[in-house]
Parts: C-alpha cells; sequence; structure tokens
C-alpha cells in the first residue's frame, strides 16, 4: 500500500514523497538452495563429439524436450535458476515482490546459422539467460558445453556457488576467422545470493595459466526481458535500452540500423532513437561508440509496466557495449514458437566484454588473472538509471522548477535518510522506507536563486553511513 505524504520545509515550498508502508516480513530472511530438474523444448537435430551440426539433422516439424539438472538460489526477493549443464548459465530470475520474470527464455530453441561462417562450431541456438562466452568473438565455444557446478559457501546468510570450465578443446572445423588450437584459458563464474538483498551478485575469474601471453575475448551475454510473465518471458513493444552514452556504431552489414539517426561524428550516430527496440527496424548490432567511458551500469527498462533489470560492474575492466536484437518485427509479427519455430524472437542482447567490438582481441598476460564482478538487480518505478552503485539504483532530473527523484534499494530492510540540496539549501531531508514493490519517488520544488547550482542527492542509511551521491544540473 502506498502513503503520498506532503510535508513542507522551513522555505515554504511543497514537497510531495512517495513512501511506502514496509512489505518485506519483520522475520529475517534466509538463502536457501535446491537441486530441481527442469525441461526446455528445443526441434529436432543432431551434432557430432565435437559440437558440429550434423548435415541434414534439422526438423522443425518435430519438438523434442531436453532435461537439465537446476540449481535454484532464493531468498525474500529473488528465485534464481542456474543450469551449469548448457554453457554455465543462469536462466531465470523472478523478482518476487512482483512475480515477473526479469530474463528471457526461449520457449523452443531453433539451430541457425549453419554453414554460415558466422559462430565458433559455424551454427548457433539461443536458449538465453545470462552466460559467459570466451575465448572467442560471436558466442565463443563453451556455450552449448557443460559447466562444472560446486558450492563454495552455504549458509542462512550466503550462498555462493560457481560454475567452471576450461578452454582445453577446440573445433578443427571452426570457420576461418577463430582461432585455432585451444588458449588453456580456466574460467570460473561465482553466483551469490546474500540474505535481504533484492539482486544477484556475480563474479567472473578468467586465468592464464600459461607461459605465454594471448589474445582472447570474453563477454558476458545478457538476454533480457524484464517484467515479464515468467512462464513466457519476452520483451515487449515498450522495451528501452538503459545506457548512459552518447553515440553506437555499427558493422558495415548493420548500416541499416542507423539509417536517418543524427550523427555524432565520423561512423557513429547519436543513440537517442535506437535506444528504443520500437526503433530497431530488422537485426542488427550496435556498439557504444567508442565503448562505455567507465560508466558503470546498463540494462533494460519495460515501459509497460516500468520494470527492468540493471548490470552494475566496473566497466574499466569491461568498456564493450555490444547491443543486438532480431528487430522490432520480431515481436509484432511474433507467431506461436510451438506452431512456428524460429529463432526470431523479441528479446534484447547486451554484451559487456573486455573488449570495445566482436573480433578485437585484448591481450592476457602469461600467468596472470582478470577478475570481473557484476549485480544485476531489477527495477521497479523508475523510468531511467542516472547513477547506480552495489546499493541503490537512482534517477534524478530537475527541470523548470521540478525535482524528481526515483530510487530503487537493494538492501530494502535498510532504513534510509534521503537528502536533496541545491548549494546549501535544503530541497528536501527525510527518513525514507525503501519499498521493494513499487519503488520509491520522492518530487519536490527548486528553490530560486540558486546561482546556477545543480542539485545534489545523497542517500545514506539511518546511522549516516553514505550509499549513494548523485548530482544533476537544472534543464
Amino acid at each position: 500500500m502506498a502513503i503520498r505524504v506532503h510535508l513542507r520545509t522551513c522555505f515554504g515550498f511543497a514537497v510531495a514523497a512517495l513512501f511506502a508502508t514496509a512489505t518485506h516480513a519483520a522475520e529475517p530472511d534466509s538463502v536457501s538452495l535446491r537441486e530441481q530438474t527442469i525441461s526446455w523444448s528445443t526441434v529436432k537435430y543432431a551434432i557430432s563429439a565435437d559440437n558440429g551440426f550434423v548435415d541434414g539433422s534439422l526438423d522443425k516439424t518435430a519438438i523434442v524436450d531436453r532435461t537439465f539438472r537446476a540449481h535454484v538460489l532464493e531468498n525474500r526477493y529473488l528465485t534464481v535458476t542456474l543450469v551449469p549443464e548448457f554453457g554455465g548459465r543462469i536462466i531465470s530470475v523472478i523478482y518476487k515482490p512482483t512475480g515477473h520474470e526479469q530474463l528471457y527464455r526461449t520457449e523452443v530453441g531453433v539451430p541457425y546459422g549453419m554453414k554460415g561462417g558466422v559462430f565458433y562450431y559455424d551454427w548457433l541456438m539461443v536458449y538465453g539467460g545470462i552466460f559467459p562466452t570466451f575465448p572467442d568473438a560471436e558466442h565463443g565455444r563453451t556455450w552449448p558445453k557443460p559447466w562444472d557446478f560446486r558450492v563454495v559457501k552455504e549458509t542462512a546468510g550466503e550462498v555462493t556457488v560457481a560454475m567452471s570450465i576450461k578452454d582445453d578443446f577446440a573445433y578443427a572445423a571452426a570457420p576461418r576467422q577463430f582461432a585455432r588450437g585451444s588458449t588453456g584459458i580456466e574460467a570460473t563464474y561465482y553466483v551469490t545470493l546474500k540474505a535481504d538483498r533484492a539482486a544477484l551478485d556475480a563474479r567472473m575469474v578468467l586465468k592464464n595459466p600459461g607461459d605465454t601471453a594471448i589474445d582472447y575475448e570474453y563477454w558476458t551475454c545478457t538476454t533480457l526481458a524484464p517484467g515479464s510473465d515468467p512462464d513466457h518471458p519476452r520483451t515487449t513493444g515498450a522495451a528501452e535500452i538503459i545506457a548512459p552514452i552518447a553515440a553506437y556504431s555499427v558493422p558495415h552489414w548493420s548500416a541499416n540500423l542507423s539509417s536517418g539517426d543524427e550523427s555524432a561524428g565520423e561512423g557513429r550516430s547519436r543513440f537517442e532513437k535506437l535506444r528504443y527496440f520500437r526503433n530497431w527496424p530488422t537485426m542488427g548490432i550496435a556498439y557504444a561508440a567508442p565503448d562505455m567511458q567507465g560508466r558503470n551500469f546498463w540494462g533494460v527498462i519495460n515501459h509497460d509496466n516500468e520494470e527492468g533489470i540493471i548490470r552494475i560492474a566496473d566497466n574499466r575492466v569491461t568498456p564493450g557495449l555490444k547491443m543486438w536484437t532480431w528487430g522490432f518485427p520480431s515481436f509484432t509479427d511474433e507467431t506461436d514458437a510451438r506452431k512456428d519455430p524460429n529463432p526470431q524472437r523479441p528479446y534484447v542482447e547486451l554484451w559487456a566484454g573486455v573488449s570495445d567490438q566482436f573480433f578485437h582481441s585484448a591481450k592476457f598476460p602469461a600467468r596472470s588473472e582478470v577478475a570481473i564482478s557484476e549485480t544485476y538487480s531489477p527495477t521497479v518505478g523508475m523510468r531511467n538509471v542516472t547513477d547506480a552503485n552495489e546499493s541503490i539504483l537512482v534517477n534524478l532530473a530537475a527541470e523548470g522548477a521540478n525535482v524528481n527523484l526515483q530510487f530503487f534499494s537493494i538492501e530494502p530492510a535498510v532504513s534510509l535518510q534521503v537528502t536533496l540540496k541545491r548549494g546549501e539549501a535544503i530541497l528536501f531531508d527525510g527518513a525514507v522506507t525503501a519499498d521493494p514493490k513499487n519503488g520509491n519517488r520522492i518530487s519536490t520544488k527548486i528553490l530560486p536563486d540558486g546561482g546556477g547550482e545543480p542539485v545534489r542527492l545523497t542517500i545514506r542509511t539511518a546511522d549516516g553511513k553514505a550509499l549513494i551521491a548523485a548530482e544533476t544540473k537544472i534543464k
């Protein structure tokens, strides 16, 4: 239940704040880990022992079920399902306060790209979720392989598990643009869920145990469909890519994506139009240009219900952002997956890479390690994200005479103190209870004669620990 509270500051300006009564239970939260069997349907096909596609085996008229052993992590806010057996992936993140899925998962898998020279095994099939890809571009070579699974920590307050694999294999028939032979890179993907935390934390650790440096690519692939029906996850027509970038570039074969967009310099286009899924005319790749420039978040918000999922990470380690969809016609022309199985489905694929683009290798020094920490947070009640960290996501804007703040607390049980100031003038200063179901919104008036000062936000815990600070200029 939401309560609108009207306050007055000592300056006499009206302040409207949307607070919420605590929706979380009073009893302590805990994290559980369980194992279960899940099924996934695909059309009928066959592969060789080294994952090559068997010519002539595709039969789209026959649908078969595959069974995987899954591992489910759960706390008060999230139910997270992992499938190590097929690419070491996080296949589902359900946000329990709304009951909605945040990740895309294809209902019927359909192989495509056979003999196209695009993918390492010369074919691909989308399952979905979040999963690591290396040591090559275009989904790498571990996406169809089983990863080893182990429990690292299991307590009431935290469950951490690990999925791991070593690149000690190779596909002799890989297309020419892919590296020959194995790299020996060892990868371990740690996934952590903590009590009283409404976000999932992950950490990819890559090791080069060899005596020579390696040219490699690493990308975390995310297929996103926030605010979805858990039984039929899909990106809607109101999906927006949330990324603090101004420009993008495309490979030559995706030039139609940028047709008509305003130029942002040689080879670049302004990102304002392509943020929206509805403006993707067809499938294609777009890259943040020149890269993420150190900004630490990106994701997707579904404006049909203002639910989103945001990845928060140190993008100095993963500066590359690659964006892909099948195009908006995958939504408008969507068919019954079982009657018309095809790979062109409505989802937004965002990738975080150690290099800026596919086929732009990074150098992995000998006997060294690369660690990539990520937080995946749902959002509710937010139209945008302007600032984020592992504790809070914020959308702060000041326009005309108004300041509008939306925020989502990743630890909703923690009591907060929110302060908005312009210069030394206090626009708002009050205790706020985080609302995990609807998010929080605060609106206030901008005091006059601020001398051009920006509006500054600080959110602290009730005992004074700083969680996030942000500022915005007045438009």
